[in-house]
């Protein structure tokens, strides 16, 4: 799976932004998202904070879930306390793969860039009730879970603890006086914590 991740701020203004790639189940932690459809992670990222001021009134949890999808990429959601965003798009493919340039029939994980959006809410995921040792543990089936299904509770749960890592570095940064809320976070120890929480995690 490929994962672009990104902080927007309280005036929908970019904060922070990462690529990088599974490191489950084989993965080299690179992102590998087609070219073609790179340039548009920005733009399905912005789409989207339309429905996360919809669907925050809905949750009294920080971590909203899947909240949209674009095509074969699906985007999640942590609303934080000041209404800091952060944002995380996951792209399905095999591991140490490049999504392949066959037709959508022929192989599941491909990503046609130019698909119809739609802004309906996909399916809440069921909430995952098992503890944190289970999704660490050396099962296959939870391991290979992460990289290719991106709606599986495995991955709902590995992403909320993503989240919940990443909020504790960004928390430590914007307690910086130097550091504003809606300020750019160029920090390379914040950048290298959130590089190593998707090492962790995803």
């Amino acid at each position: 799976m490929s994962y672009y991740f990104c902080i927007v701020g309280t005036k929908d203004n970019p904060l922070f932004e990462l690529e990088f790639g599974t490191s489950k189940a084989g993965g080299d932690g690179v992102a590998r998202f087609p070219a073609e459809a790179r340039h548009l992670n920005q733009f399905i990222v912005h789409s989207s904070l339309d429905i996360v001021e919809e669907v925050q009134w809905l949750s009294s949890q920080m971590y909203l879930k899947r909240i949209d999808h674009f095509a074969s990429s699906h985007i999640s959601c942590f609303l934080t306390p000041t209404s800091t965003k952060f944002l995380l798009l996951h792209l399905p493919h095999p591991p140490n793969t490049a999504p392949s340039t066959l037709s959508a029939s022929q192989n599941p994980h491909i990503f046609p860039p130019f698909a119809p959006y739609t802004t309906t809410n996909p399916p809440s995921s069921s909430i995952l009730r098992s503890s944190t040792s289970s999704l660490s543990s050396s099962s296959s089936g939870g391991a290979a879970a992460i990289p290719n299904n991106p709606t599986a509770p495995a991955t709902e749960e590995a992403m909320r603890m993503f989240f919940n890592e990443v909020f504790e570095a960004w928390i430590k940064a914007v307690m910086n006086p130097f550091q504003g809320v809606n300020k750019t976070l160029g920090s390379p120890v914040f950048r290298g914590r959130v590089m190593a929480a998707g090492r962790k995690y995803l």
